[in-house]
């Protein structure tokens, strides 16, 4: 192995913080993880990390050193990939939000391992804001506005958004055509996975964002939790309009304050910070971006 390789394991180690999972990633030997790092440290004359029977944690020198092999390993893989004009390859963790994977993602997938075969997809599912570092994720893709400083946002789409009721929350409280009728009228919260508080309803008004936070009697923390919540009367959500356009074409969701429409939302592929972008997230995230584009 030359020292590349040994930083590679180096990395994994420190990130997953175990030796089994990173030689499950990298799908070595647990022996071979273990006698690289052994390797890494008497080259550098120092102890990069502490080992328990829990826990794998980095010195203070471990965590310097983590630093300097992320920067470096990421230039490498830029500098091989300019030099020999080659497609990406090797292995893409990404963890995606269900909706937006079912209505985007998974039916382009085919055309996107068409075009890079030498990438393979390991993909996970969620809404919540997954540690990627520790839990060896490489990017996710979220709908929403960034709140976690840590993240690096690469925005691949802007979603139109509107406000819908059913019709018989409707026929129960009446339709409002200002947001001063709003007073008399329930929401659905969705709950921030970050703060766990609900997000408010957003209009434009003149050109202007004004929000507005109505009581609520039911408190959502999924997507589908959320339209399911508004299908069954319980009050107004605001959501992307592709997810409800067949409800709105067949009768079963109304919008309502068509002229006051949300802000679109934004859609990010997400990456640690402390990162360098890799070939392989580049060119997904560049892809998605096709993806949603020809969508719209």
């Amino acid at each position: 192995m030359d020292r590349f390789d040994d930083m590679r394991i180096f990395v994994r180690i420190l990130e997953r913080r175990s030796f089994t999972a990173a030689a499950d990633d990298l799908q070595l030997p647990r022996a071979t993880v273990t006698n690289a790092l052994q390797r890494l440290e008497a080259r550098l004359g120092t102890r990069l990390l502490e080992r328990t029977t829990r826990q794998v944690a980095p010195t203070l020198d471990g965590e310097a050193h983590y630093q300097r092999c992320v920067r470096l390993l990421a230039d490498m893989e830029e500098a091989e990939g300019a030099f020999r004009s080659a497609a990406p390859r090797g292995l893409l963790r990404v963890n995606l939000q269900a909706t937006l994977a079912r209505h985007f993602v998974l039916p382009g997938l085919p055309d996107f391992l068409q075009r890079y075969p030498d990438i393979e997809l390991q993909i996970g599912e969620g809404d919540r804001l997954v540690d990627l570092v520790r839990e060896g994720v490489d990017c996710v893709l979220r709908a929403g506005e960034l709140q976690d400083s840590t993240m690096v946002a690469h925005r691949v789409a802007l979603l139109a958004q509107v406000t819908v009721a059913s019709p018989a929350y409707l026929a129960r409280h009446g339709e409002p055509r200002t947001l001063a009728d709003l007073a008399t009228h329930k929401a659905v919260d969705y709950l921030s996975s970050v703060t766990g508080k609900p997000y408010p309803l957003d209009f434009t008004v003149d050109g202007q964002s004004r929000v507005v936070n109505l009581a609520a009697q039911v408190s959502v923390t999924g997507a589908e939790m959320y339209k399911g919540a508004c299908l069954a009367g319980l009050g107004l959500v605001q959501v992307p309009r592709y997810g409800v356009a067949q409800y709105l074409a067949d009768g079963a969701l109304k919008e309502v304050l068509p002229g006051m429409a949300p802000r679109p939302m934004p859609v990010s592929v997400l990456y640690p910070h402390k990162r360098q972008l890799s070939a392989r997230v580049r060119t997904f995230a560049g892809w998605l971006k096709e993806v949603f584009a020809a969508a719209a």
